[in-house]
């Protein structure tokens, strides 16, 4: 049986970086897609390989059909094929409703749903039999958060395209999920946030603490290996929070 392959969008950093590392860790060839830090890039293939495993880079924008595309065309030139996808992309503005910058809401909606749906795609279209897509989405759509609504919008936008996406796959023996991260320690999250406010969103799950990137790695891992049965499903990974 030739590797699995695994494509991570947003690959370099956060949690798409740690998903990454856990999947080469088990043992998948991986393609880390990334929207411009090269630097950032480079260092995750490097980290990759300095644990014996083996990654690439490619440079593209998950919003730009023709840029994931391309990626796909790598991952099956670079490895033959493609097993799992790990849609990790995102961007994340706050701001009231009433106060919201809609170009703001316009470049987060490319980027949160077009991106998806264009990544979803390609995946439908070109993922090989027993693979796993998993799409990261936020318990801020449950958890309902002040400030939040533009953001979790879009990522209720990434639930239902994966519920539905898991259903029009019936007979391909492939699952579609939805993670769904509470408060995690990245700069996604921590950026713009001051003590006060970071600790008492530590607190607010029943283990008091952030998340960790290696927390929603696992949840990934777990998706993208054994947990075959999991099917159209959006899980919370938030330490309990309500």
């Amino acid at each position: 049986m030739s590797t699995r392959v695994a494509i991570v969008t947003g690959g370099s950093r956060g949690i798409g970086r740690a998903a990454a590392e856990r999947l080469a860790a088990d043992g998948l060839a991986v393609v880390i897609a990334y929207a411009g830090n090269d630097a950032e890039a480079a260092a995750t293939v490097e980290a990759v390989e300095a644990k014996g495993g083996t990654a690439v880079a490619v440079r593209a924008d998950v919003a730009d059909e023709h840029a994931v595309a391309a990626l796909f065309d790598r991952a099956e030139a670079e490895f033959g094929g493609v097993d799992v996808v790990v849609h990790a992309a995102g961007i994340m503005l706050l701001g009231t409703v009433a106060d919201f910058d809609l170009d703001a809401l316009d470049r987060m909606h490319r980027v949160n749903i077009r991106g998806t749906f264009v990544v979803a795609q390609q995946a439908a279209r070109r993922i090989r039999r027993g693979g796993a897509i998993v799409n990261l989405s936020t318990s801020v759509t449950k958890l309902a958060l002040p400030t939040y609504a533009a953001y979790a919008a879009s990522k209720g936008a990434v639930d239902a395209v994966s519920l539905i996406l898991a259903k029009e796959l019936r007979g391909r023996d492939v699952t579609v999920n939805a993670v769904a991260p509470g408060p995690t320690a990245t700069a996604l999250f921590l950026d713009g946030k001051d003590a006060q406010t970071i600790d008492r969103m530590s607190k607010a799950n029943p283990l008091e603490r952030l998340g960790t990137p290696d927390d929603i790695a696992d949840v990934v891992s777990f998706l993208a290996g054994p947990g075959r049965w999991v099917n159209g499903q959006t899980l919370y990974a938030n330490g309990g929070a309500a």
